[in-house]
């Protein structure tokens, strides 16, 4: 039997706003190589999204070949990642040619090819063109085939696909070519599997909502999601990357899986449980899988509470955590309640004031008689209009001060 470990949508070097998650990354990775050594797994998979920007960070980058070169077993175990929509072609494939000693295969661009070779190790290309790679591992006594889909679109598939119908044209190509691999390569001699970075839907049903942290997959004119029945039928499980959740978009015929990212990176995804994926296949038979929770990392919380004593109390008893925090209020948050909250607690990323009774006039937009009005009568009839409260005594002082007015007058 062979077991399998999915995984994806790192994005190593990414923000919360202006916090940094590095040190999160680190241990949920640290997690994630520990659950592939408890499960003693054969081979990883990594689904895309590898970084979070197209120039990652220097610390980014050595974390992704420290985690790997851990996940490889020094060369033991075959490690493949695909590119997400987040990722450069270029920077993903460049460490290939030495990576591949520890058996670590980078896959980015549909047009280039895994060279075929064995290694010391043991593991081996067996087969390799575009978009796809038979592998042996020593201790597996039958090949293993990966169809290669990383993040595509148009312009890296070097086809143009005219002006009407752009969406199903795109399904059509990819489609097209994933199925010629299929026939020519999946039997059920060995363990066939596709490894992609797309949006995929079951046709019919609607669409999953794509996080807040994640750039929309818009692959040509708008087009927005693959659909499952594109994915061969030769195929055992496809193992996805771009969704942050965990998710399964199919399982008949076969499991059509996203893992969900390591972490969240959004308030989005506050409610998520991230995980892995292990997976035990066969030739010719439904394959075993179930999510493994990982537990590194703060959590996200999107909180709303209407008195300080409550709130402080709250941050106090949660401090290894970030917070979106609504403050509900008569008038905007003063300055000593602000003050006192962001005090309390390090992982406030947003602090957001609701009015409680908002003004309920019927029109209060500025008109054209109203600009003979003074500069504080325009800022106090600006701030109804926007806010739809009276403005708070202290914002008035600060205003005053800025146009030169004396705040006690």
């Amino acid at each position: 039997m062979l077991k399998i470990l999915h995984t994806a949508d790192w994005h190593l070097g990414k923000r919360l706003q202006e916090f940094p998650r590095i040190e999160e990354q680190k241990l949920v990775l640290e997690e994630i190589c520990q659950i592939a050594d408890q499960q003693e797994v054969d081979l990883i998979l990594l689904a895309g999204d590898i970084f979070d920007s197209f120039n990652p960070a220097h610390e980014a980058v050595e974390l992704l070949y420290k985690t790997l070169h851990r996940l490889s077993k020094n060369g033991q175990r075959p490690v493949i990642a695909i590119s997400g929509n987040h990722d450069s072609t270029q920077f993903v494939e460049a460490p290939d040619p030495l990576a591949r000693e520890m058996g670590i295969f980078f896959y980015s661009r549909y047009d280039s090819q895994i060279a075929r070779g064995k290694l010391d190790s043991g593991i081996e290309i067996l087969r390799s063109e575009s978009g796809f790679i038979e592998l042996n591992i020593p201790k597996i006594d039958f090949p293993i085939r990966l169809i290669l889909a990383p993040y595509a679109n148009e312009v890296s598939l070097k086809t143009y696909l005219g002006e009407e119908n752009r969406e199903e044209e795109f399904r059509t190509i990819l489609s097209e070519k994933w199925q010629k691999l299929a026939d020519q390569y999946c039997d059920g001699n060995g363990v066939n599997v596709f490894l992609g970075h797309f949006f995929f839907s079951k046709k019919g049903e609607p669409l999953e909502a794509e996080p807040e942290s994640e750039r929309p997959i818009l692959h040509v004119g708008g087009t927005q999601a693959l659909f499952t029945e594109n994915l061969p039928q030769q195929i055992q499980y496809a193992a996805l990357g771009h969704l942050h959740r965990y998710h399964a978009v199919d399982k008949s015929p076969f499991p059509v899986i996203y893992s969900s990212s390591p972490l969240a990176y959004s308030f989005s995804e506050a409610d998520q449980q991230k995980q892995v994926v292990v997976i035990e296949a066969k030739p010719a038979q439904a394959v075993n899988f179930h999510p493994i929770p990982l537990k590194q990392g703060k959590a996200l919380y999107r909180k709303t509470f209407d008195n300080l004593p409550d709130t402080l109390n709250w941050l106090e008893a949660n401090p290894y955590c970030f917070v979106e925090l609504t403050f509900k209020t008569e008038h905007s948050i003063d300055a000593a309640t602000r003050k006192a909250i962001l005090k309390a607690h390090d992982g406030i990323v947003n602090l957001i004031p609701q009015i409680k009774n908002p003004l309920q006039s019927e029109d209060i937009s500025l008109k054209a008689a109203d600009l003979e009005k003074d500069m504080l009568s325009l800022f106090k009839l600006y701030f109804q209009n926007e806010r739809g409260q009276e403005p708070h005594p202290e914002l008035l002082d600060m205003f005053k001060e800025v146009i030169g007015q004396d705040p006690n007058a």
